[in-house]
């Protein structure tokens, strides 16, 4: 399949580029993993200053409308600079929650908010016991008259830390694993009942559990349909594997191009080793496999654009399947022709590895992905 970005979407990915090159050193992000938020709300501010944050919320919501490519896009300029701001927490999987399922009200007030960069979000739906099914929800939201009270664990909940307001998957009726008696409700974090365990994930971003005794919340905070979730749900987890798997072909070229630089500079036994033939056969390798990988992506993103199209949730497992196969690879090669420097926090080959790790794991890893895009053809 043969893709290109339009001339537009081509100039936008290059402003993005500069920033990074320009204002997201690998420095900075070293100091940044330092702090206690773990990343930059100057930075965060800027990219709302830019227009990041509001790229894909309607055009009256003070977002700029754009498409799942030019989200695509975005994401794979902030994977080169491995941006730590919690661009796919907030503005990709919530914007997108209360894009497609928040009343006139929750639209009006949240999704300026987050195009301003005035609102962090996090989105809990995963549970212990789920293995990635996203109608595993085992959390109970139990109705009395005009208020829900919540009970039940999220597990890696992406930036709750840092969030001023989390929405959360809930079972309002039905057994352990219908998709149907789904529901989302937003809460804000000092909801009483509601209680956060935050750690480092390997790749120096943050996560949370997310413990619910009891916590009681209006009917107003439910998004969407009571019972009715699950497709949502689904539409903003494939949405967010095409994000993290832009993120990832933008981290696969410039590990990519780290070692052809290094290959061009270290000689062993009198010669650059990039003159090495078994060398130059591992870097094609690594090269084919990225663009597979990016063809993929976008071919997803732009079946995505079409909301009749019954491949989407296919087209995504295909990119994510490609993506953990070509991480592994690339990566290893990487670090493998580094030498034992490739793993080292001074050199940048490891901390994009690490990332590239950590996205084989989110939204279901390879294994995953290859056994849905068959059960998924055969429904086709």
């Amino acid at each position: 399949m043969k893709f290109s970005l339009s001339e537009e979407q081509q100039i936008f990915q290059e402003s993005v580029d500069n920033f990074i090159n320009k204002e997201y050193h690998l420095n900075i992000r070293q100091h940044l993993l330092t702090t206690e938020e773990g990343f930059s709300r100057k930075i965060w501010k800027k990219f709302s200053e830019l227009g990041w944050l509001g790229l894909t919320i309607d055009l009256n919501y003070g977002g700029a409308g754009g498409t799942v490519v030019d989200s695509a896009t975005l994401m794979e300029s902030l994977g080169k600079g491995l941006t730590l701001e919690p661009v796919l927490s907030t503005a990709v999987m919530c914007a997108n929650i209360i894009q497609l399922s928040g009343s006139e009200t929750q639209k009006q007030n949240l999704l300026p908010m987050i195009a301003n960069g005035d609102l962090l979000l996090a989105f809990g739906f995963a549970e212990h016991g789920s293995h990635y099914n996203l109608a595993h929800v085992e959390t109970k939201a139990t109705r009395k008259k005009n208020i829900f009270k919540l009970n039940g664990q999220k597990i890696v909940v992406l930036n709750a830390s840092t969030a001023d307001k989390i929405i959360v998957s809930a079972r309002v009726a039905g057994n352990t694993t219908d998709s149907e008696g789904i529901s989302l409700f937003i809460l804000e974090k000092s909801t009483p009942g509601l209680s956060l365990n935050s750690y480092p994930t390997i790749d120096g971003h943050r996560a949370s559990e997310i413990l619910l005794q009891d916590a009681e919340i209006k009917e107003t905070n439910m998004i969407g349909h009571e019972g009715k979730s699950h497709p949502i749900i689904n539409d903003t987890i494939d949405r967010t594997i095409i994000a993290i798997c832009a993120e990832a072909v933008g981290i696969m070229q410039v590990l990519i191009r780290l070692t052809q630089d290094y290959l061009n500079t270290r000689q062993q036994f009198g010669q650059q080793i990039k003159n090495f033939q078994i060398l130059q056969h591992k870097l094609v390798d690594m090269y084919m496999s990225y663009e597979l990988s990016k063809a993929l992506t976008y071919r997803a993103a732009l079946i995505m654009n079409n909301p009749h199209s019954t491949a989407i949730s296919q087209s995504a497992s295909a990119a994510k399947a490609q993506i953990g196969k070509a991480g592994k690879l690339i990566g290893q090669e990487a670090i493998q022709m580094h030498g034992g420097m490739g793993m080292t926090d001074e050199l940048a080959v490891g901390h994009y590895f690490k990332r590239l790790t950590m996205i084989d794991t989110l939204f279901g890893n390879m294994t995953y992905h290859r056994r849905r895009f068959s059960q998924l053809r055969k429904k086709l």
